[in-house]
């Protein structure tokens, strides 16, 4: 197995905690009515043309995990900082990314201040959430995946 195939292992992995985390905390803001405005499921579907709600928690998933975590695996071996602190650096720059691109194309304004003056900090924040556990959870998976029983027995050895 090659390093580069356990390198997008674990940014899979890191990416699919990482949006599962980031979910919680964003079906917890909608729960308690923080923020009502601020749907950022909705804006990621209305981004790419779809208006359901379901839509959107699976292109959440499939930007969350396929995208930003082999991307991630890629950019984290180069550094020397702590996990933590480069995805949260990661989270920035992909924060910056929608409030650039994203929110002007669903209609809510330069870092969707149509939203209200909170919403570019709220998206900060929940993009943070999302950098701090990619990170985290990529650095404390292994670095080399060893082999099963079963695939050991298989291999011949010279």
């Amino acid at each position: 197995m090659t390093h580069r195939r356990v390198l997008i292992g674990r940014g899979l992995v890191a990416g699919l905690a990482a949006t599962v985390a980031v979910s919680l905390v964003i079906v917890l803001q909608q729960a308690l009515g923080i923020l009502p405005q601020l749907s950022t499921v909705r804006v990621l579907a209305q981004a790419l043309g779809f208006h359901s709600i379901a839509a959107g928690w699976l292109l959440h998933f499939v930007v969350g995990v396929l995208l930003w975590g082999p991307l991630y695996a890629w950019i984290d071996p180069k550094s020397s900082y702590p996990h933590w602190f480069i995805g949260m650096m990661f989270g920035t720059g992909v924060c910056f990314g929608v409030m650039l691109l994203i929110m002007p194309v669903v209609g809510a304004g330069l870092f969707g201040m149509e939203l209200g003056m909170v919403t570019p900090f709220a998206t900060l924040v929940l993009h943070w959430i999302y950098g701090a556990v990619l990170g985290v959870v990529f650095g404390s998976l292994p670095l080399e995946i060893t082999l099963s029983a079963t695939q050991k027995s298989n291999t011949v050895t010279t």
